[in-house]
């Protein structure tokens, strides 16, 4: 019986230092607030361009969903996604300014490190997806005005960014150098975005990109936020499972390879 409070407590405090590192990181955003819009540019482009001219094109079969509609949850996905593929550069430059060996030789495991990063990593991609869903609406994209799912597609978003943080983090502990973990993130991420059903659908594809597509987090991410917000149909129970057990793969790997940094 006394097992059981000890427990609670130690849950509670790992989720009060999960939660203190997200503030942390948080706080950073607080001195840097152009860094939002500086980052929105590329997805408010792809919109702006890519998606009016191939939807006045109709070469993408969408069928009676106009092609905006079916675009702009891709580019919130790839809005959340270019965020957090280069979360781990802040992980180094911590280990660079001495922050990251503070860390390590504390009680706080690992995990709770690269979870409050993570997250933060979600919550700022969140904050950079309002300029896309309000960029959407201007444009005539039918974006629903449900709590319940808009509420929804906040937690998928943060799920997805925080699965591609993780992956980030991963391999700066590989790497453990700023220009090697920036080439292999531009390197990945535009195969990661095309791989996936962002910008057509899965029918489309050769039967090679479509194994690929399936076995890409960001395509569940996007059928999630397309069903969420769009409408039509979707998988929102797979999407969710997939996202939250690469979240926690992607937690366990980042961890695991955490100390490489500080050697």
């Amino acid at each position: 019986m006394r097992l059981a409070p000890r427990g609670a407590a130690r849950l509670v405090a790992l989720g009060s230092r999960i939660t203190t590192f997200v503030l942390v990181e948080l706080q950073k955003l607080r001195h840097d607030r152009t860094e939002l819009v500086t980052r929105g540019v590329q997805p408010v482009l792809w919109m702006l361009i890519f998606g009016t001219t191939f939807a006045r094109l109709r070469t993408i079969p969408t069928g009676d969903l106009p092609y905006l509609d079916f675009l702009a949850p891709g580019i919130i996905a790839q809005s959340a996604l270019f965020i957090s593929i280069f979360y781990g550069i802040l992980l180094i430059w911590d280990r660079d300014a001495g922050i990251l060996n503070k860390l390590m030789v504390t009680p706080t495991p690992r995990a709770a490190l690269i979870t409050g990063k993570c997250f933060a990593a979600g919550v700022r991609a969140v904050a950079q997806v309002l300029i896309i869903v309000a960029l959407a609406l201007v444009m005539g994209v039918h974006v629903t005005m449900n709590p319940a799912k808009l509420f929804g597609a906040v937690v998928v978003v943060v799920l997805g960014a925080a699965f591609f943080a993780c992956l980030s983090m991963t391999i700066a502990g590989v790497v453990a150098k700023r220009d090697r973990l920036m080439g292999i993130g531009q390197a990945i991420t535009m195969p990661l975005f095309f791989a996936s059903n962002a910008l057509y659908p899965l029918e489309l594809m050769p039967g090679w990109l479509r194994v690929v597509s399936h076995v890409n987090p960001l395509s569940y991410e996007v059928d999630a936020l397309r069903g969420l917000l769009i409408g039509g149909a979707y998988h929102l129970w797979l999407d969710l499972a997939v996202l939250i057990l690469a979240g926690i793969a992607g937690i366990a790997c980042a961890s695991s390879l955490l100390g490489r940094l500080t050697r």
